[in-house]
């Protein structure tokens, strides 16, 4: 363990991508403290008013301070990528670990996850909005469909290679049932993949959300997100620049601190790179 702490740290982009999303976390678990305004608190006599000290990012249309909307928006992006990295990385573990060990479940499976993979995500996901509805939850669920597949054939290409190596076949002559070999011996030596592509689940989710809510189709305008503030301040851009910079900047460093971090930990976890 101290061996792997070490290589992270000596990773200094990881360490960065950690960095800042350890901040963005800190920032929302703590974001009633240290926001210095009610995020929905309309003040019209403040409105579209520029960084000041009174409002250091700035006030929107309807004179609510931008940077508590910025903050508690933090906790709708956390909540919405950690609920599609949960959903979409078990799915996808469990759906590839069983077609790519177990080959008569392989082409329906696959055929399935090729299926959802053929519709642009986008649209597949204002698709699944349309139908449910714009809630927090119903946007977890759009995203988790989309994001499932690729999560799917990565561990499934992993298994294919793995089930012919050697400890596999030992393990498998030894007497180990199918779900043993694939949980205790397969699945270990995919956790570098798994976790890159989950990190890639968790930063995908927050750009979707906030495209989602963007359009019109994500969660409704009375919740704080990045996404709607972007739409709400594209209308003001050339007056109120200040209304689309700063939630792009929180998206950004979210979404640039979890793509580091992944790296980094690929690095720690996969054993080739481990003990190399």
């Amino acid at each position: 363990m101290v061996k792997r702490l070490r290589m992270f740290l000596r990773n200094r982009g990881a360490v960065i991508g950690a960095s800042m999303v350890l901040s963005v976390c800190l920032a929302a678990l703590v974001a009633h403290i240290i926001s210095p305004y009610d995020p929905m608190e309309l003040a019209v006599s403040n409105r579209v008013m520029p960084p000041s000290p009174e409002h250091p990012l700035g006030t929107d249309e309807l004179g609510r301070d931008v940077l508590s909307r910025i903050i508690h928006a933090s906790r709708l992006a956390l909540l919405v990528g950690f609920s599609v990295m949960l959903i979409s990385s078990g799915a996808g573990i469990v759906i590839g670990l069983v077609a790519g060990y177990l080959r008569r479940w392989d082409n329906l499976l696959m055929r399935i996850m090729d299926g959802i993979m053929a519709f642009p995500g986008t649209l597949l996901a204002i698709a699944v909005m349309a139908a449910l509805g714009p809630q927090v939850g119903n946007v977890i669920i759009a995203l988790s469909v989309v994001r499932t597949p690729r999560m799917a054939r990565v561990v499934r290409g992993q298994v294919l290679v793995l089930r012919e190596v050697g400890f596999v076949e030992a393990a498998r002559a030894g007497g180990s049932s199918d779900w043993r070999i694939m949980l205790r011996h397969i699945l270990p030596n995919c956790s570098g993949p798994i976790t890159v592509q989950a990190t890639y689940a968790f930063a995908y989710a927050i750009l979707r959300e906030a495209s989602l809510t963007f359009l019109g189709v994500g969660v409704p305008p009375t919740v704080p997100s990045w996404g709607g503030m972007l739409s709400e301040g594209r209308y003001l851009i050339s007056k109120a620049p200040w209304l689309t910079i700063y939630p792009g900047v929180a998206i950004f460093i979210t979404v640039m601190g979890l793509n580091l971090l992944g790296d980094g930990l690929r690095d720690m976890l996969d054993p080739r790179l481990r003990d190399a």
